[in-house]
């Protein structure tokens, strides 16, 4: 294969993974009563998301989404795991946000139940971005991009 990897989803997927590395290690220090760094590994957690985010909007309404570029006989799995993804994203990123929110206002009722569901859900999202990543960028050719913008100016 001779092509680099773009570098705007390399960088948003690092963040990802980086976030679910950051919840791992604060799941274990809360388990350890460390609530201190728990709290700050949390909130690193939370920086990457956001920076992921941010790079992820921009990129969407910038430059667009990258097309799967692969076999048309796997486009439909491709597609449905597309859709299972998006949906633990939108899940844990919402469910994220609250947990941080109760973590933060010291509504530990909430976050302890709400923590560890989140949890899984973001370690799932992560695995499942890095998946996407892989099929659109390294095992095969990103298809077509067409911006938001453009789109919707249709220029």
């Amino acid at each position: 294969m001779d092509y680099s990897l773009p570098i705007l989803p390399t960088i948003s997927t690092t963040f990802i993974v980086l976030s679910a590395i950051f919840v791992a290690i604060g799941w274990g220090q809360i388990r350890k009563r460390k609530i201190d760094a728990h709290k700050k590994t949390m909130t690193l957690a939370g920086i990457c998301a956001t920076i992921f985010f941010i790079i992820y909007m921009s990129r969407t309404i910038f430059i667009g989404n990258t097309a799967f570029g692969g076999p048309d006989e796997i486009k439909i799995y491709y597609t449905i795991f597309l859709i299972f993804h998006v949906t633990l994203a939108t899940t844990g990123a919402v469910f994220g946000i609250i947990s941080l929110i109760s973590g933060y206002k010291n509504k530990l009722a909430v976050h302890r139940k709400l923590g560890p569901i989140t949890s899984i859900i973001w370690f799932f999202t992560a695995i499942t971005g890095v998946v996407v990543y892989l099929l659109l960028y390294v095992f095969y050719h990103g298809g077509e991009t067409t911006s938001t913008i453009k789109a919707i100016l249709g220029s």
